[in-house]
């Protein structure tokens, strides 16, 4: 079992609990020159440098912690269907030839993600399904409508209306009104995924270093420098994949990308219960402040629903967790709760990721906007054919609008706050 704390998130994660072995990486010692630095060693990072070190490009990553401290390795592991947005939403903003182009992007990351894995061997835990549900009534015509628009407007089949009594059916719990069930996607293992990526990236030769943390971008001489407390990294490009995590580092990323802290717990194994999820699927609500959880693969829920919009942790994670899941399950009042652990989610003012060169030859990849399990991925495949010359799917996230989040450097963290606190308090009417 793992024990190790992360320094910047609260909590023992299941997860580390689960997992047979997390090796651990050297930290940078001196410096070093190479074609591409990259900054940030979760999914989107470690898939660049595999990717990039694959096609013989050298590569050093740096990650300020232990590979998997961040949000990689400690979310909730579903994978979702297309962007965060269901599809006819994103239609009525950019139309419809944009929005199907970014569906297909995300189907073919679910794809990659899938094939990634069965290619290097990589056991994460795949679960299929996945139930998204509505905790209000009268939205039962939307959610009709989109299992009908999935299929019809966006070659998606797998998608089918739940009624109110399927619903109480496969979530076990009457708390939900109707909802929709997606066959074609499912959950993982985060971590066990995060594990065998940076295995499958050292393999292919890349440097990847962790407890180094970059202190300073520069461009100096025609190169980008970044700066360490263990070296200085010296390359013709470089990628910012630090996502919730980047702070001060970068101004442009740290204005458009927003860190949120969401959290979840893990009870003992379900047996007694047969009635919750019975089908294992993923579930995640209608909330704005999303509810969102599912079944081990040893039959515990993991259940994530408690987001804090401020950089102060909550006191005792496992009880402010417990109070949900009794409201969705009153008959699990009793059952252990074993585990309670949090991290940043980077989120963007439109929820769609941030794509940007924030200076020449330095590009930002970040705010999945708790959508990001296979998108990161994806991205990170995507940077290296950038890198290569080729044209890439990136460009599709690139040309999105992603406005910063208003207020400025000292107010922008207040006004989400009391933004999406009064959201939440809508959650509750």
């Amino acid at each position: 079992m793992d024990t190790w704390r992360s320094p910047i998130a609260p909590g023992l994660s299941w997860y580390q609990a689960s997992v047979d072995e997390r090796p651990t990486y050297a930290s940078l010692d001196g410096s070093q020159t190479v074609d591409v630095t990259i900054i940030g060693g979760g999914y989107t990072g470690l898939q660049a440098a595999c990717s990039l070190a694959a096609a013989g490009v050298s590569v050093a990553l740096i990650e300020g912690g232990h590979f998997g401290d961040g949000g990689s390795g400690r979310n909730g592991g579903q994978l979702g269907t297309g962007q965060r947005w269901w599809p006819e939403e994103a239609e009525k903003e950019l139309g419809f030839e944009r929005s199907k182009l970014l569906f297909d992007m995300a189907e073919n990351a679910k794809r990659y993600l899938h094939d990634f894995a069965t290619v290097n061997g990589i056991d994460m835990d795949y679960m299929p399904g996945q139930l998204n549900v509505s905790h209000k009534p009268g939205y039962e015509r939307d959610y009709r409508a989109n299992a009908e628009i999935a299929a019809e407007r966006y070659g998606y089949p797998h998608v089918s209306f739940m009624d109110k009594t399927e619903t109480e059916e496969r979530v076990g719990t009457k708390d939900y009104y109707c909802g929709v069930r997606d066959t074609g996607t499912g959950h993982i293992h985060p971590l066990k995924l995060l594990i065998g990526l940076a295995k499958v990236a050292k393999a292919a030769g890349a440097g990847i270093y962790e407890n180094t943390r970059a202190t300073a971008i520069r461009r100096e001489g025609g190169k980008i420098k970044v700066e360490t407390a263990n070296g200085t990294l010296t390359s013709d490009r470089v990628l910012i994949a630090t996502n919730a995590y980047v702070g001060d580092l970068e101004p442009v990323t740290s204005a458009h990308v927003m860190p949120i802290g969401s959290f979840i717990a893990a009870t003992e194994p379900l047996d007694a219960f047969p009635h919750v999820i019975p089908g294992s699927e993923a579930v995640c609500d209608s909330r704005f402040v999303v509810r969102y959880f599912r079944k081990s693969k040893d039959n515990r829920l993991l259940f994530g629903g408690r987001e804090v919009y401020s950089s102060k942790d909550p006191s005792d994670t496992a009880e402010a967790i417990r109070k949900q899941i009794v409201t969705t399950y009153p008959a699990l009042k009793n059952v252990k709760v074993t585990h309670a652990w949090g991290g940043n989610v980077g989120i963007t003012l439109p929820r769609r990721p941030f794509v940007r060169e924030v200076m020449p030859g330095v590009t930002s990849i970040g705010g999945y906007s708790g959508h990001g399990v296979m998108l990161s991925n994806y991205c990170g495949k995507l940077y290296a054919e950038m890198v290569a010359g080729r044209k890439s799917e990136l460009d599709a996230l690139a040309d999105l609008d992603i406005s910063a989040f208003p207020g400025g450097h000292a107010m922008r963290k207040p006004l989400l706050f009391l933004a999406l606190t009064w959201f939440a308090l809508r959650d509750r009417i």
